[in-house]
């Protein structure tokens, strides 16, 4: 299946992607969040759909939100890709390097990208994200993948200055607002053949910036589920994002790119769709 919700900000239904087309759920379940996870609404949805209901159909031009609602929270994994370690003069590292997204900076994907106040170095980031299925705590690597409800495309947005230069936790440049668009949609682990094989790619007003695949990841997820259950306990509907490959705004040389207003973002990843956000600068 192919989960999303609609809708105006804060009032998002839940809806599925048939085909080429998008129907509301929203007579079937509430809303894609931890409670739905967590009574096995996957499986419930799934029979549902199979008994052919009538839906009502979305039209295209609705606004769609991230696939799910905002989580308990939203972990990232960095350096997560040899070259990216290698463009940013990072060891490649030994252990995942955790950090977290404010779970307000989770935002649909195609909505504005808003330019923090203050910000000079709002860069961008292409990401294989998944979410949690279900309770996990001290998961074994070979059931981890039974604890993933899905895969979707994230943008891991980030403020380079507030990130590095202003000292303590990287969550300063990570959290901003509008800094996680999640989507189109949230893959179900059956539509994707081979999550580890996935070609995605990055461009900012038509110039291409990355383009690599889910293959040279360093930690793959398995292993990322089984690590982060270690030292938290992963909720049903979290977002576990994991990692960029090369081509940020950062590591290009000599002189970095960083992103202004009027700037557009378009990304996308194979099986998981696309999405485009406009920047704008911050204003009350």
């Amino acid at each position: 299946m192919k989960l999303i919700r609609f809708g105006s900000i804060g009032k998002e239904k839940p809806g599925v992607i048939i085909g080429e087309k998008r129907y509301d759920v929203s007579s079937i379940v509430t809303d894609f969040n931890e409670a739905f996870f967590e009574d096995n609404g996957l499986e419930k949805l799934k029979k549902a759909l199979e008994s052919n209901p009538v839906l009502p159909e979305v039209e295209a031009n609705v606004r769609l939100g991230s696939p799910v609602a905002r989580p308990s929270k939203i972990i990232c994994i960095g350096l997560n890709y040899v070259d990216h370690c290698h463009e940013t003069g990072a060891p490649i590292p030994a252990e995942p390097i955790i950090f977290f997204k404010s779970t307000t900076s989770l935002c649909g994907p195609n909505d504005d990208l808003i330019i923090p106040k203050n910000s000079e170095k709002t860069d961008w980031e292409i990401e294989l994200a998944f979410v949690v299925g279900k309770k996990a705590s001290y998961v074994e690597e070979a059931e981890a993948l039974d604890y993933v409800a899905g895969y979707a495309l994230l943008n891991d947005y980030s403020e380079r200055a507030f990130q590095i230069e202003m000292g303590g936790q990287w969550a300063k440049g990570k959290g901003c607002d509008s800094f996680a668009p999640l989507g189109p949609f949230l893959a179900t682990q059956d539509e994707i053949a081979d999550v580890n094989n996935l070609p995605m790619w990055l461009t900012v007003n038509g110039k291409k910036f990355q383009n690599s695949n889910t293959s040279n990841l360093v930690f793959k997820i398995p292993f990322l589920v089984h690590y982060l259950s270690q030292f938290m306990t992963l909720l049903p509907g979290d977002i576990i994002s994991t990692g960029t490959p090369p081509g940020v705004g950062l590591g290009i040389k000599p002189d970095p790119i960083y992103i202004k207003p009027g700037d557009v973002i378009e990304l996308g990843m194979d099986g998981l769709g696309s999405s485009k956000q406009v920047a704008k600068a911050y204003s009350k």
